[in-house]
């Protein structure tokens, strides 16, 4: 992946990729202590392979969101091992991690999280903004993205003039717009009726294809499984099923 902050080298390469872009193994992560300690992962194992979409599956506290934050970089496991595009997180300082979530990984959450006094363009050119890309080729790639998730016509509205799905929508290209190697999402349907919920991961699903993007993607909703490349089942902070 070469050097992920300016000036520093500290990324720690395992080789060449292989077919994978994630690598999970033996990730263990507790939180507390003593007799309240929780045990939200207990050895999980798995890989994502390039240009796929990967759906975890599980209950409310079976571990998923846990996942979707150590694989991000956002948080740090107790132990085990996670490879990012043939990159060893472990080998990372801040700086680093910073930059790989800058960079190389795009996140889909379940509250959208659009700034709402901007304009939907405006949502998806944050990124480019904080890359310093310059305005011209900002603009173009907003533009294209906006095309690609069907909101060009919606590019000057605030995010209180969308509905859910369309919101959603807005938070996929913002996602897309520094062209990650990975879209990580958790629950993205979960404040969406069932039929914007479908249309959503439908679209989700499309983007990965046309995108030659990997999604790892948390969810509950069994309609929405159908689409995935493959799941994962998580129960207890265990992977009890891979299908």
């Amino acid at each position: 992946m070469g050097e992920l902050a300016s000036g520093r080298s500290a990324v720690v390469d395992v080789g060449a990729p292989t077919g994978d872009m994630v690598v999970v193994e033996d990730l263990r992560r507790t939180y507390g202590s003593g007799e309240t300690a929780v045990h939200a992962l207990r050895g999980v194992s798995f890989n994502v392979p390039r240009g796929e979409l990967v759906a975890l599956r599980g209950r409310s506290g079976s571990g998923k969101t846990t996942v979707l934050n150590l694989v991000g970089g956002l948080d740090t496991p107790d132990g085990g091992r996670i490879t990012l595009d043939g990159t060893d997180l472990a080998g990372l300082g801040e700086d680093d991690l910073l930059a790989l979530r800058r960079d190389r990984i795009g996140f889909v959450f379940q509250s959208f999280g659009l700034i709402p006094i901007l304009t939907a363009a405006e949502n998806v050119g944050v990124p480019l903004r904080l890359r310093k890309v310059p305005a011209r080729e900002r603009e173009a790639r907003v533009g294209l993205l906006l095309s690609l998730v069907g909101l060009s016509d919606h590019a000057d509205q605030r995010p209180g003039e969308l509905s859910g799905g369309q919101q959603q929508r807005v938070a996929i290209a913002r996602a897309l717009a520094n062209n990650p190697a990975l879209i990580i999402a958790d629950e993205p349907t979960g404040q969406l009726d069932a039929d914007t919920g479908l249309t959503v991961m439908d679209l989700l699903r499309a983007v990965v294809h046309s995108e030659s993007v990997t999604a790892l993607v948390a969810t509950h909703d069994t309609q929405l499984l159908a689409l995935a490349d493959r799941v994962l089942e998580l129960r207890d902070g265990r992977i009890v099923e891979d299908s």
